[in-house]
């Protein structure tokens, strides 16, 4: 037990890292974006939308605006 603890000592007691388990975490998040993004380009590419013309009014633009020519 004791080497251990003289281990621990050659250790800079003033850097934190994250280790193993932070980069565990930052890899699960960076597959789990990887295929949430991998489903929005499936799901955006079957989307079939054609834009219809806006209707034409009777009146003219000018009219509609309140303007007098």
């Amino acid at each position: 037990m004791t080497h251990v603890a003289t281990l621990a000592k050659e250790l800079d007691e003033n850097k934190v890292t994250p280790g193993v388990l932070g980069f565990l975490v930052f890899a699960a998040l960076a597959v789990g974006v990887w295929l949430l993004m991998k489903s929005m380009n499936r799901h955006m590419g079957r989307v079939n939308f054609e834009e219809k013309p806006e209707p034409e009014t009777a009146a003219p633009r000018e009219r509609a605006s309140g303007g007098s020519a």
